[in-house]
């Protein structure tokens, strides 16, 4: 062997090797930002009466577009209830 092919077989070889040591390594699990979990407070089938309940009384009130959807966000917040 040539010496050029020995030092290009040296330079492939260092460019090889330090493509892997250079990656990103993943975040540790630790620092993963904390997702809260969903509200235990009320079950899903709560939730969907809550939501169903703010629809019959948008709909009674006739609200539409942004209206609507403020009212029923208020609604929901409180439970369902009217303020």
């Amino acid at each position: 062997m040539t010496r050029t092919t020995v030092v290009a077989a040296a330079i492939l070889a260092l460019t090889l090797g330090s493509g892997a040591a250079l990656a990103q390594n993943p975040p540790p699990a630790g620092t993963a930002p904390a997702v809260s979990p969903p509200s235990s407070d009320a079950s899903a089938a709560d939730k969907k009466a809550i939501a169903k309940s703010c629809t019959d009384q948008a709909n009674a009130k006739g609200l539409h577009g942004k209206a609507r959807k403020k009212f029923r966000s208020k609604c929901k917040h409180n439970g369902g209830k009217v303020e």
